[in-house]
């Protein structure tokens, strides 16, 4: 049975990030509320005009790299010329390391400062945005693309990919987001595709002759096709498991994307300055036509792998694996059939174009039957308790961050290319919903001396969905921190509906 919320709950709530003060109230019109925010697209643009691009990130990892390089070189010269070409001692190595680490340093800080800087203005957003619809399906489309950065490669571009990639294309067309993803940097070294070579390029002919030689000794040795990027490609980001295709499909697929790569540390040496945070390595691709899911894909290095995603974009399986997951999403983890084939015919009718697939969603009856709910996830809930009460974080994300990873769903960690979960049920167990009481402590702590009547403000973001029992419970509260944690505890703060 669903709660006893109305349409504006749902709009503010669950395809929002949950109400800020007087917002609930503020919405009359909640299909026209939702319709004007898919026109005016993201806001934020302001807030993260001052982070680094990815370029930045390469060349800031190509100056770290020239460092330890230098270093190590410096060390190796010193150990020459004192000690002939005698191996070092285990001394030697300890303070090799040891100076090594302190000249690194500056940059592992400026790393950690950039990584919490990205955070802090992620979630700023979220919090203050006045197109919350919006600012979910960045949220959406980020977690559909999931990069890891506890991979270390990846790890500085996860956030920028969201700001690059999926921002100025989450309004409009699925084709164009679906390339820029794949060309970011962050994909790209996620799923390992900066090492594929294709066997028969000019590198992958000399690669395999240093192969041969080496004989035995080339076992293991990496220099081959990698069909990482292609298989997510397929599987997780376009047609999806059941899409059609085969395992033919995508080794062909793999090697259409070969040379899809960034400037490595190299490029930027001499006072070179690339230009892009994506390279295209001619080198390195596989020459040739690709036949993928039946069609044929004719030579032309770059733009074989730029016109097979295209395709892929289009096909009537895309269309319906992307429409499945935003009704999953928004609606419920088990949305009406007719709505997600309404939505699908919309995405081919439009050629791929977002925003007319949000439109028909939202149009549906089936989005505003009462039974259309979700548990919030740990961001979800983390952003909409910052949103109620308008806690700003300033420049120091690190609590929050600390709740996420508390909580299971830590910022751009998923444990997998295929994202966190989006079904409700992996998020209600006895265990995650004691984790979400103590999540609920730790954020009153920031607002208990900042609103003087927390039962004011819980009427105002959960308006019909305030229940007498939760609040007789903030009214009976002992402090101010008290009510504000049980408003953030209790069930109706818990689904998004």
């Amino acid at each position: 049975m669903g709660m006893p919320g109305n349409a504006a709950t749902a709009a503010v709530n669950r395809f929002g990030l949950g109400a800020k003060p007087g917002e609930l109230a503020g919405v009359h019109d909640p299909r026209g509320w939702l319709e004007a925010q898919i026109t005016r697209g993201p806001d934020g643009a302001s807030f993260f005009a001052g982070l680094p691009t990815s370029l930045d990130y390469l060349r800031e990892e190509a100056a770290l790299q020239a460092t330890r390089r230098e270093l190590k070189q410096g060390q190796r010269g010193r150990r020459n010329f004192l000690f002939g070409r005698a191996a070092p001692t285990a001394t030697d190595a300890d303070a090799g390391a040891a100076e090594l680490k302190k000249a690194l340093q500056p940059y592992r800080k400026e790393q950690r400062d950039d990584l919490l800087a990205e955070a802090a203005v992620r979630y700023r957003v979220a919090t203050v945005t006045d197109t919350p619809f919006v600012e979910r399906l960045v949220h959406f489309w980020s977690n559909h693309f999931a990069v890891s950065v506890d991979k270390f490669p990846a790890r500085m571009y996860a956030a920028p990919m969201e700001r690059e990639a999926i921002r100025p294309h989450v309004t409009g067309r699925f084709a164009d987001m679906l390339l820029a993803v794949e060309m970011h940097p962050a994909m790209l070294l996620y799923l390992d595709n900066v090492r594929s070579v294709g066997p028969n390029s000019k590198v992958g002919q000399r690669v395999a002759m240093r192969l041969a030689r080496m004989g035995d000794m080339a076992e293991g040795k990496a220099g081959g096709l990698n069909e990482n990027l292609g298989r997510e490609a397929m599987e997780l980001h376009t047609v999806g498991v059941n899409g059609g295709y085969t395992q033919a499909d995508v080794t062909e697929f793999s090697r259409a994307l070969t040379g899809w790569s960034v400037p490595f540390p190299r490029d930027f040496a001499n006072g070179r300055q690339p230009q892009s945070a994506f390279v295209f390595r001619p080198n390195t691709h596989e020459p040739g036509t690709r036949r993928v899911m039946g069609r044929t894909f004719a030579t032309g290095g770059f733009e074989q792998g730029k016109e097979i995603l295209e395709f892929l974009a289009r096909r009537p399986a895309t269309a319906k694996h992307l429409s499945l997951q935003l009704a999953q999403h928004l609606v419920s983890d088990d949305p009406s059939p007719a709505l997600v084939e309404r939505m699908a015919r919309s995405y081919l009718d439009h050629d791929t174009d977002l925003a007319a697939v949000y439109r028909t969603l939202i149009e549906s009856p089936e989005a505003w039957n009462a039974n259309a709910r979700k548990f919030r996830t740990p961001q979800d809930f983390v952003i909409a308790s910052l949103r109620a009460s308008q806690i700003d974080l300033g420049g120091k994300p690190q609590p929050v961050l600390a709740l996420l990873m508390n909580m299971g769903e830590p910022m751009f960690d998923p444990r997998s290319p295929a994202g966190f979960t989006d079904n409700s049920a992996n998020w209600v167990d006895p265990d995650a919903l004691w984790k979400r009481v103590q999540a609920a402590e730790a954020l009153s702590a920031r607002v208990a001396q900042v609103n003087a009547q927390p039962l004011d403000l819980a009427q105002d973001v959960l308006g019909p969905l305030l229940d007498d029992d939760t609040a007789q419970a903030i009214r009976r509260a002992e402090s101010p921190r008290q009510a504000h944690a049980t408003l953030f505890a209790c069930p109706a703060f818990q689904w998004r509906v």
